[in-house]
């Protein structure tokens, strides 16, 4: 990733809780105790957040004092060790006092206990999930229930690894969001009902400000653009994308050199657009009018959206605020995310193609993608270039962000597969996606959910990790 574009990582505050009246009872116990709390504290700096350590708490009052420290750092999430059995008032008041989503890890030593040498201060060594019913249902009871729970062993335990990692996911996803501004340019492709949103309601759902941007800001920067900026983003463009002859298409042609030249100058102007207004993702659209300035910056900003994709900074077209914050989210949770809708459905093969002309996620290419000459973009205005390929072959995800109907987003997700095999050579992506069901089934139940017609398209299942997003910001998640 590009270091002009650095992701923000979540502020993850940890605390290892611990049981005082066990210390003059079982001396070395709560040394032993502490070093298993630092362990997992260093499990969690392997996951890309930043760990705001709270140490070791064993009463209420130093329950008091960890909340104050916590709360001073601006945490976004809390992570809470149960080292041993631990009374809840030790674990929970930091938990209700700070308010962060928060997840109760126990992971015990041993795996099990040697039970023919078993010794009451070995017990307490393993007994981490003792205390976890107490402490959860004080939780659901002051309607604050903890976001997860991880059970396991602190060792050779890929399970809880696995949840760790996805929890830590889920924290740099909301994090993102967190003091975030998403640029608004233009308007929603006209007639798109589904597309149109208000940006109080997204600030109020998603905690980020919209920003509202004019298609002068960006021509500003695209004409500002120098020479050697102008060749510097054409060298990347050639390194990362294939040229492609025009094909049976008549909307393809070939590209030519001012073709490049000129979408590398709009990508270096979409670059400081990003950076002189600290944007974290850009929806926009505009409509073009008789080859206007603005329709060509417009009609080419595809394959520098496509790149500033890859790096982590969403663009969604047709101005689709709510597809900009799902790949928002699919980038956080290491899926990728890219710009799609439902293509034509093959009725033999039961896949329907998923794709759209831009912007796309360039990271999650299945081999290098391709570029095309385009005579016109269809349903817009202007020419330029467009991008072609389909995502990696394998599992996919499909995250959808709607409104129902008392006017609150709900997010809306399923899993299937990408598969291997033609697709058209139109200048656009293309994915050939299956499911469990027929492809015409698949349709009807994706549809019925009320989804967007856009959506996130990323690599992997992560379902599970939307579901545990949706539940940290609070709003509603259907899995189809």
């Amino acid at each position: 990733m590009s270091s002009l574009f650095q992701k923000v990582k979540a502020r993850v505050g940890v605390m290892t809780v611990g049981h005082e009246p066990y210390w003059v009872q079982f001396p070395g116990l709560k040394e032993e105790l502490e070093g298993y709390g630092r362990e997992f504290e260093e499990m969690l700096r392997r996951h890309d957040v930043e760990v705001v350590s709270a140490g070791f708490v064993d009463t209420v009052d130093k329950s008091f004092a960890a909340s104050s420290y916590l709360r001073s750092q601006d945490i976004d999430f809390l992570f809470c060790f149960l080292s041993t059995y631990v009374t809840s008032s030790t674990a929970a008041t930091p938990i209700l006092n700070l308010s962060v989503p928060t997840v109760l890890v126990a992971l015990q030593p041993r795996k099990r206990l040697d039970y023919r040498n078993t010794t009451t201060y070995m017990q307490l060594a393993n007994d981490n999930i003792c205390s976890l019913p107490e402490i959860g249902g004080v939780l659901v009871r002051a309607g604050k229930p903890a976001a997860g729970m991880i059970v396991g062993t602190l060792y050779d335990d890929d399970r809880a690894m696995k949840e760790l990692q996805g929890w830590c996911q889920v924290a740099n996803t909301s994090r993102a969001f967190k003091y975030a501004k998403i640029g608004y340019m233009g308007h929603t492709y006209e007639g798109m009902y589904d597309m149109n949103s208000d940006p109080t309601a997204f600030t109020a759902a998603f905690g980020s400000h919209v920003l509202m941007l004019e298609m002068c800001d960006l021509a500003k920067l695209v004409n500002g653009a120098t020479a050697k900026e102008t060749a510097d983003k054409l060298d990347e463009i050639k390194s990362v994308f294939k040229i492609s002859d025009p094909f049976i298409d008549p909307v393809t042609r070939p590209i030519k050199q001012e073709d490049l030249e000129w979408s590398a100058k709009v990508a270096v102007g979409l670059d400081k657009l990003i950076l002189e207004y600290g944007l974290t993702g850009l929806a926009y659209y505009y409509r073009g009018l008789d080859n206007n300035e603005y329709e060509r910056i417009g009609s080419n900003m595809v394959l520098g959206n496509s790149l500033l994709t890859g790096k982590g900074v969403p663009l969604a077209g047709e101005a689709d605020l709510k597809t900009c914050a799902a790949m928002l989210i699919m980038d956080r949770l290491d899926a990728g995310g890219s710009f799609a809708e439902l293509h034509p459905c093959d009725f033999v093969d039961e896949i329907v193609l998923v794709g759209h002309d831009g912007p796309h996620n360039i990271k999650i290419s299945d081999g290098q993608p391709i570029i095309r000459g385009l005579d016109l973009f269809h349903g817009k205005s202007g020419s330029g270039i467009g991008v072609e390929f389909s995502i990696k072959s394998g599992p996919v995800t499909l995250l959808s962000i709607s409104q129902t109907a008392n006017g609150k987003f709900k997010m809306i997700a399923t899993e299937g597969e990408s598969i291997k095999g033609e697709i058209p050579q139109t200048g656009n992506t293309n994915t050939r996606c299956k499911f469990n069901y027929s492809v015409a089934e698949f349709v009807e139940r994706w549809c019925s959910a009320g989804p967007t017609h856009h959506f996130a398209l990323g690599v992997g299942h992560v379902s599970s990790k939307i579901r545990n997003v949706a539940k940290v910001l609070g709003i509603e998640v259907e899995i189809v």
